[in-house]
């Protein structure tokens, strides 16, 4: 595996307009082509350019992991055939006023880490979208799992102020090691500016040396010239 820095016209908070798995990454269309591809090379991933519902945000508004997508119910027809054209698992749109399931779900092929605040029939939703059991929990005190820790099926990174509870239940339900740590020069909202699959890591361009450090001790990877 390897670690990359990387921005977005002009910004390091790569997270919110990326999402990536282990078999795809959803890249916005105005990100130039030779970047967006970059991205897909760097990842070992299917590229599939495309906005969601619109938005940009597609870190913020889409969870996945190798066996499902969870998706906002805004979200427009040809932006589930871009999908489609890649990914072959479980596409689900959340027919809730809640949209934020980036922010909301924190997900690899062994578990789901969900906000407390949803309610029973849509974290079971969450869950056989996903193939995977889905739990109640928090990061930092804080319902916004997604935002708060990132995950690949070999680590997490997680705000610095996880307590250990969460940890517990966090490495219980992924099955795999949590570290703390910050982004982009001190950011504790890992999400916003990282993304991470089995294959590589992808960092803001703000990142500091000890926090690529930390963050490739999480993720067991190793720092590249992208």
């Amino acid at each position: 595996m390897a670690i990359y820095q990387s921005s977005l016209v002009g910004t390091a908070s790569i997270g919110v307009y990326l999402l990536t798995t282990d078999t795809m990454v959803i890249v916005p269309k105005w990100v130039p082509p030779r970047k967006a591809e970059r991205l897909g090379k760097w990842l070992k991933v299917k590229l599939v350019q495309s906005t969601i519902g619109g938005s940009v945000l597609a870190g913020v508004l889409v969870c996945a992991n190798s066996n499902g997508i969870l998706l906002p119910h805004f979200v427009q027809d040809k932006e589930i055939d871009a999908l489609k054209s890649v990914f072959e698992g479980n596409v689900t749109v959340m027919e809730t006023r809640k949209t934020a399931y980036g922010n909301m779900v924190l997900a690899n092929n062994k578990g789901a880490i969900v906000d407390p605040q949803l309610k029973t029939s849509e974290i079971k939703e969450i869950s056989e979208t996903l193939g995977v059991e889905a739990v109640p929990g928090e990061v930092a005190g804080l319902p916004y799992v997604g935002s708060l820790a990132v995950v690949s099926n070999k680590g997490v990174l997680a705000h610095p102020l996880l307590t250990d509870s969460e940890r517990k239940l966090i490495e219980d339900v992924l099955k795999v090691p949590v570290d703390v740590g910050t982004i982009n020069c001190g950011i504790p909202y890992v999400g916003t500016g990282l993304i991470s699959n089995s294959h590589a890591v992808v960092v803001g361009l703000l990142t500091t040396g000890p926090e690529m450090f930390i963050i490739g001790q999480a993720f067991d990877v190793v720092k590249e010239n992208g």
